[in-house]
């Protein structure tokens, strides 16, 4: 059975950081990220990477986010500088064995202004 398990989120002032992190078990990942969903907005990428550790982010996330994964733990990692209230959402962990595409509970992330 397939588990994804988000926490980190919180609250924060802009300008501040915060570290999610998302561990998957029950398969084997061959790809890890993060989405997020603001209210009254749809779901969307913010970060990706591989097993392998090649990542993508969101024009959003660039120069602000990393993504990292440590696959001895099967755990994903966003760190999140440079925070603003624009990026308050919940955040969701995705994880993709190739059969299927699973989705975490999901963590809120609000940043006050």
């Amino acid at each position: 059975q397939v588990q994804v398990v988000e926490s980190g989120g919180g609250l924060v002032q802009s300008g501040g950081s915060l570290r999610l992190s998302c561990t998957a078990s029950g398969s084997y990942f061959y790809y890890m990220g993060w989405y997020r969903q603001a209210p009254g907005k749809q779901r969307e990428l913010v970060a990706r990477t591989t097993n392998g550790g090649t990542a993508n982010y969101a024009d959003s996330a660039k120069g602000r986010f990393t993504i990292s994964i440590d696959n001895a733990k099967s755990t994903v990692y966003l760190q999140m500088n440079s925070l603003t209230p624009e990026d308050t959402a919940v955040y969701y962990c995705n994880a993709f064995d190739y059969h299927d595409t699973y989705w975490g509970q999901g963590t809120q992330v609000t940043v006050s202004s």
